[in-house]
């Protein structure tokens, strides 16, 4: 059982076997048992949480996976996270690899910050702190009124490659886009290797749909409103405000480029590094291109593997040799469809981090050697 003077506890907001595994990983490098609770899903798909322990005046550290099914994760770590805050728990740090919904961090047209929306709610549900491990965007962190650690996987994946990689010397750092081309920079610098950087028609963009917000300024015609052109209103004798037609510049519309790899790729093997792989089109055509190129060998390295989909079948059909991502992630069931799939384990430094932060101790010495661009 926990040791009561210890004064924190570590729960799992997921009763799945999947989704315990790192949270059994961590209280095993703690030294602790992961604490007693029951998260499950009533008949009508409500989630209940019974806590089977005192939290009282104690740091209770909530790790929580995010499966497939991501909208019933972050409800069972809201309604977890406000019943150990009901329970007098003193402090209550949420400990999220990976936070969901971190690509939707930027307006879009007539969408939402959704990602600054859970934000907000996990704040009101009670937490004061959350560990995170390469989050989308940096900025992200700006949405919470509390402190946010983002740890980072890049340590992890470069002691892969110089491990588990043969002849990684012989290799070069690819980014499979221009926004991909910092996270590149930064493994192609710390491994002393060559840096090759995609673009083209092959990476994503948001779709210019007629939405109405394209819609020419309204024109002026005889005695009318000035925002409705053709309404015609009775004449009172006053004058009717009119404005000239309005001719504003247009943006010319982007045409992207064939696919085309800046940096010589021939005879190496190529390494793409990114910090989600979900929807993995975009990775699989990229890797018959740098096999155009010449390149004899394909790793993809990310820090959260998401694989929805079709992605492990893609995988194991494509010019992908191997795909490494970490543990952030529970992605058992696509190993056991695609061996080329391999695990980095991380729970290391976020027991790490939950050891320092029960302690009071600096959480510098995780970041050391890390810069802004990282």
């Amino acid at each position: 059982m926990n040791i009561s003077k210890s004064g924190y506890r570590v729960f799992s907001a997921n009763s799945t076997t999947a989704c315990t595994e790192l949270a059994k990983k961590i209280t095993e490098r703690l030294g602790v048992d992961l604490g007693k609770s029951v998260v499950y899903q009533e008949s009508n798909r409500e989630t209940r949480v019974d806590v089977k322990e005192s939290v009282r005046g104690q740091d209770i550290f909530i790790i929580q996976t995010i499966p497939r099914d991501v909208n019933t994760a972050i409800m069972e770590l809201l309604v977890m996270a406000y019943a150990l805050k009901t329970n007098c728990a003193k402090n209550i740090i949420g400990v999220i690899p990976y936070f969901p919904y971190s690509k939707q961090c930027k307006m879009r047209k007539r969408g939402s910050i959704v990602c600054k929306l859970l934000a907000s709610m996990l704040a009101k549900a009670g937490l004061t702190h959350i560990i995170t491990m390469d989050l989308h965007q940096k900025e992200i962190q700006g949405f919470f009124s509390f402190p946010v650690d983002n740890l980072r996987a890049s340590p992890f994946l470069l002691q892969y490659i110089q491990e588990e990689i043969p002849d990684y010397r012989n290799a070069i750092i690819v980014a499979k886009s221009p926004s991909a081309a910092k996270r590149a920079q930064s493994y192609a610098e710390r491994l002393r290797l060559g840096l090759a950087v995609m673009h083209g028609e092959a990476q994503c963009s948001e779709s210019d749909m007629a939405d109405g917000r394209h819609s020419p300024p309204p024109m002026s015609s005889g005695r009318t409103t000035s925002g409705h052109p053709g309404l015609e209103l009775p004449y009172t004798g006053r004058h009717q405000p009119s404005f000239p037609g309005i001719e504003l510049p247009i943006m010319m519309a982007k045409e992207k480029p064939p696919i085309t790899v800046v940096g010589d790729v021939g005879g190496r093997i190529a390494i793409i590094v990114d910090d989600i792989i979900d929807d993995v089109e975009d990775f699989v055509a990229a890797a018959e291109i740098l096999k155009e190129r010449g390149a004899y060998k394909i790793y993809i390295m990310a820090t959260h593997g998401l694989l929805s989909a079709e992605a492990p079948r893609l995988i194991e059909e494509s010019a992908i040799d191997e795909v490494v991502v970490t543990n952030t992630v529970p992605h058992e069931v696509q190993k056991l469809q695609c061996p080329k799939i391999k695990t980095v384990d991380v729970s290391m430094i976020l027991a790490e981090a939950i050891r320092r932060i029960h302690n009071g101790e600096s959480m510098a010495y995780l970041f050391r050697n890390i810069t802004v661009d990282d």
